[in-house]
């Protein structure tokens, strides 16, 4: 197979490059990243539309990746219960080597097809959870191994990839495809292919979370109050909603603990 995430660069010399020169080529690089994710909408509108009847019956998602796609898993996962009040074990990320991988890698995480599965059935999981593979080459044995074993046991399977035709897209339902083409720093897929894949997490879980109900408008009326910041969007967001002053509101969003909380009691 055919690696693009592996091709070389369409820049050279770059140790030679000025600051200016190595920025702007960078930008040049990743204004084709909103494109290629364009392209794949359709691929990602039919991921979101079959996960959401799933966890309507109370299914979960889960992200498993190895490296940079492990790591932006578990930050889309983790971001969502403070943003939209959810549960912490209704999206779950999985990275390849545990929690430590967060911080730095872990020697040959990756490579064994049936840790990725193994890691998965520590969460027990049932046949309306359903699975995201994320993997920039789409050849990582750690993802692909858990998809395919994920799809064997009934369980949904999707993936995020930066190469067509790959092993990890053929071993699940719903792949998504973004080609962004090859890296600014050959291999480098932290870079191109790592944007794309945060702005397909965050098309996929804002959507789900929207089409939850955790949205009102275009408000995170669920979101915690876990900071003086959140606290006072919410307030803001109740003396616009409600006509009250800022005392008023925010004695209200604390009384409630929530925005949508204090909207219910009117």
């Amino acid at each position: 197979m055919e690696k693009i995430t592996e091709q070389p660069s369409h820049f050279d010399n770059l140790e030679q490059m000025s600051v200016s020169e190595l920025l702007q080529h960078i930008n040049e690089e990743d204004l084709l990243v909103a494109e290629a994710v364009r392209k794949a909408i359709h691929q990602i509108e039919a991921l979101v539309e079959a996960i959401e009847p799933r966890m309507k019956r109370g299914g979960r998602l889960f992200y498993i990746g190895a490296g940079t796609s492990g790591r932006l898993g578990v930050l889309d996962a983790s971001e969502l219960p403070p943003t939209f009040g959810v549960s912490g074990d209704w999206v779950i990320g999985i990275i390849a080597g545990g929690d430590e991988a967060l911080r730095r890698a872990v020697e040959n995480a990756e490579d064994i097809p049936e840790q990725g599965w193994e890691d998965l059935l520590a969460h027990h999981p049932t046949k309306d959870d359903s699975v995201i593979g994320i993997a920039a080459s789409g050849t990582t044995p750690y993802v692909i191994g858990a998809v395919t074993k994920a799809k064997e046991n009934g369980l949904l399977t999707g993936c995020i990839t930066s190469n067509p035709d790959s092993p990890l897209a053929a071993a699940s339902d719903f792949p998504v495809e973004t080609i962004v083409g090859p890296e600014f720093v050959t291999g480098s897929s932290r870079m191109k292919s790592g944007t794309a894949q945060k702005m397909v997490l965050n098309m996929i879980s804002t959507s789900l979370m929207i089409r939850l109900g955790r949205v009102q408008g275009n408000r995170m009326v669920k979101m915690q109050l876990t900071n003086a910041k959140l606290v006072d969007r919410g307030t803001r967001m109740l003396q616009e909603m409600l006509g009250l002053s800022y005392d008023e509101a925010q004695e209200r969003l604390l009384e409630a603990g929530s925005v949508d909380g204090a909207l219910s009691e009117e």
